[in-house]
């Protein structure tokens, strides 16, 4: 799937670059050169030197060529090979010569020094990380990635478009699985359940989405865990089976929470489902233009305690979504900064059982003048199978 150029963004970035007095950016992350260009690339090696005038330069593994051309918004291509019989070197190196050549003409240049994070490519989950050589070849340099949290943080019309089809995707497989899950069934042959609807059905998706790819963490009963990887634990039949999920679409992402319980719901869970729906839906709420992200913690988070369990969750109860499915903003109470209309934030509250056993619910919402706006058609709270 081509998208047409999204100039809403690349004229944010350069507003900021010139803000900051940056003559060009130099990003090597996937989920960068993505936002940047369009590129989804195969294996990381790809980078971008964008300006603040001018074409953008991407310089792209030559064995993705026909990709590069079918995706990308710039025209100025610039190809290295992965393997060349008269050079030792690691195709990182080519990488390097060759974004050293296209930032030569500019004076002032942002690198991603501070990256935490960074998206996987398409081939993968082995990102490709940086070496020193890369921080040190372009002379004095800026941090691009505060800038680059800046303009990301906000997303345009292309990119709801583009993150409502990765909610979909995730929505329908959970509608698959709901139809499927069953006591006995391992938390793993559950999870393979969903990926695999994510990957055969999501890829192709109303001929929009060119590829999906699915990750979860599915954990049943007593196993709901934080932290924890699927195991062959049964699904447990009247108490939650936890999803915690992501689909990346064409390198746009989603990050849900869903519960599908088999059989009758026990007291104990109705209780705590109904106490962790009001802690959510007042974050919902709270959720708006100009409030404040250290807020929206302290008010989960004391919620949370009211319900009885103090300290909890040791996660993060609120994020940025977008070409991460963790990105800032992040809501801390020893933070600063304000929701904003355009963010998409990931909500999720959890309250986790001392041995095992809890729940978390967790969905992505758009920003709005109106409030916050629910991406997933698939229900919150826990949902029967």
């Amino acid at each position: 799937m081509s998208w047409p150029r999204d100039d809403a963004k690349l004229e944010r970035v350069r507003a900021l670059m010139a803000e900051r007095d940056l003559d060009a950016l130099v990003v090597r992350a996937p989920d960068n050169v993505l936002y940047l260009t369009n590129f989804w690339g195969m294996k990381g090696y790809d980078a971008c030197v964008f300006p603040r005038e001018g074409e953008p330069v991407l310089i792209c593994l030559e064995a993705s060529e026909e990709d590069a051309a079918r995706m990308v918004w710039t025209e100025d291509v610039r190809l290295f090979r992965g393997y060349d019989e008269i050079d030792p070197r690691p195709p990182t190196a080519r990488v390097l010569e060759l974004a050293r050549e296209a930032a030569s003409e500019h004076e002032r240049v942002g690198l991603e020094l501070s990256l935490g994070t960074q998206a996987a490519d398409r081939m993968v989950g082995e990102p490709t990380t940086f070496t020193s050589e890369w921080f040190t070849a372009f002379g004095d340099v800026d941090d691009a990635t505060p800038l680059l949290a800046a303009a990301r943080a906000l997303k345009t019309e292309q990119e709801i478009e583009r993150m409502r089809l990765a909610n979909e995707i995730a929505a329908a497989a959970m509608e698959h699985c709901k139809l499927i899950v069953e006591p006995g069934m391992s938390e793993a042959q559950i999870a393979a359940e969903w990926e695999g609807f994510v990957h055969g059905e999501g890829t192709g998706w109303e001929e929009k989405v060119e590829l999906a790819l699915g990750f979860s963490l599915v954990w049943s009963g007593p196993g709901i865990k934080t932290f924890t990887a699927t195991t062959a634990r049964p699904v447990v039949e009247g108490e939650p089976t936890l999803f915690e999920i992501w689909v990346c679409a064409d390198g746009y992402w989603c990050d849900h929470t869903k519960n599908l319980v088999v059989g009758e719901l026990t007291e104990r869970y109705r209780e705590l489902e109904a106490g962790l729906l009001g802690v959510y839906g007042d974050a919902i709420d709270f959720a708006r233009p100009d409030a404040s992200l250290a807020e929206l913690d302290r008010r989960i988070r004391a919620g949370i305690d009211a319900l009885g369990f103090p300290g909890q969750p040791s996660h993060p109860i609120c994020h940025g979504v977008g070409a991460r499915a963790h990105e800032p903003p992040y809501a801390h109470q020893a933070g600063a900064g304000e929701i904003v209309e355009g963010m998409v934030l990931a909500i999720e509250p959890g309250c986790y059982i001392e041995g095992g056993g809890g729940l978390r619910v967790e969905d992505n919402f758009l920003v709005t003048e109106d409030g916050a706006e629910k991406l997933s058609p698939f229900p919150d709270g826990i949902v029967q199978s």
